[in-house]
């Protein structure tokens, strides 16, 4: 649950005047503007937005403001949710697993584009998907290079790509395929291998690619360095064209994290601290869950209540969430400033993904104020 106030200039300002002791989330839509623009004016090809990894309406608009026409969707909940906002968006039902019900509230909806990785939920969909709508097999590679990998539950080897594509070619569907690299994926190369073995694939199905989804995957700024988005584009481009080089299939992509993060920033507060041990008004189970599962970013620092940055020596704390439960605890130490105390806030930054999509109010926490700023500075 979040409360929304007026739009701030700075979020130092915000700490130093209003001094919250509920964990403050800050949306930044200029930032969020910047990343959906990266994408459409460098990506070579049809962006859609992951729904999944923040379905805030202010989100959805402001991305519908930056140009995006296309989302990418995963259950009925966010089909409806999009169709509230933008009735005329395209949308992708890229979750590859559904149930009848699913499918027909989909189809209801005129979505024409679907994704399937075996062959009992092919032959589900093409008995209710409209003829000509698009049907994408998903592949997985044993790859290494995300935070953690999607094929351990979704995807097709390569031998049944090829037999779901095969069941597909003389059908009256168009025919595409997909894949998904892992969250967080930060070598480009893992984008050229899966574009590969497509290729071969297809070439072993007979069967020509409408479209091919190069997935999500794409890194967030979590980390000291900024990922070089564009060099990422370069090099799917120069796959595709190297690979299939005739019959190119028009290349899609359904970024979430990487668009949502960095538009929005966590404030959390010490509660109190004992020697090296901190804890916060936030924890695993609410804005920091993300944490647990691929550790921390990188990207924080420690403010005054009065607004000010602290700097100087620091030493490690293990950090502790608010509920009653000793889960609750960062699975990595943090290198904070020696002097931290008890009324400081630990800002940080990359916070737009997930955040808002997996929180829980467990023991009663999980409530955030949101506060909207205007400027990309502290």
């Amino acid at each position: 649950m979040s409360f929304q106030e007026a739009i701030w200039q700075t979020r130092h300002g915000y700490l130093k005047q209003c001094k919250p002791d509920l964990p403050v989330l800050f949306f930044n839509p200029q930032k969020l503007t910047e990343t959906a623009k990266l994408f459409q004016d460098h990506f070579p090809g049809l962006v859609t937005y992951a729904v999944k990894a923040n379905p805030d309406p202010k989100v959805i608009k402001t991305l519908i403001a930056s140009g995006v026409t296309s989302f990418d969707v995963a259950s009925p909940v966010e089909i409806d949710l999009i169709k509230g906002i933008a009735p005329n968006a395209t949308l992708h039902y890229h979750n590859p697993i559904r149930s009848v019900s699913e499918i027909k509230h989909a189809v209801s909806n005129n979505i024409r584009c679907y994704s399937v990785d075996r062959m009992a939920e092919l032959e589900k969909l093409v008995e209710y998907a409209p003829e000509g709508a698009e049907i994408s097999v998903r592949l997985k590679l044993d790859l290494e290079g995300a935070a953690y990998d999607f094929g351990s539950k979704f995807g097709a080897n390569s031998n049944d790509c090829i037999t779901l594509l095969k069941r597909l070619k003389n059908s009256n569907y168009r025919t595409s395929m997909t894949f998904h690299p892992g969250t967080q994926c930060t070598d480009p190369k893992a984008w050229a291998l899966y574009i590969k073995a497509c290729s071969d694939i297809a070439l072993k199905a007979g069967c020509t690619l409408e479209r091919l989804n190069v997935g999500g995957g794409f890194p967030s700024f979590r980390e000291k360095s900024k990922p070089d988005l564009i060099a990422f584009f370069q090099t799917i481009q120069s796959a595709v064209e190297h690979h299939f080089k005739i019959n190119i299939p028009e290349l899609v992509c359904e970024p979430g994290r990487s668009i949502s993060a960095d538009s929005y920033s966590l404030a959390t507060r010490v509660k109190t601290l004992d020697k090296n041990d901190i804890f916060l008004n936030d924890g695993v189970y609410s804005g920091l869950t993300e944490f647990r599962d691929i550790g921390p970013v990188d990207r924080y620092n420690t403010i005054t209540s009065d607004g000010v940055q602290k700097m100087g020596n620091t030493a490690h704390y293990t950090i502790f969430g608010p509920t009653c439960d000793s889960l609750d605890q960062l699975p990595e130490s943090l290198s904070l400033p020696s002097t931290i105390e008890e009324g400081d806030y630990i800002l940080f930054e990359n916070m737009g993904a997930y955040v808002k999509s997996i929180t829980t109010q467990f023991n009663g926490y999980g409530h955030f104020k949101e506060i909207m700023i205007s400027n990309t500075e502290l």
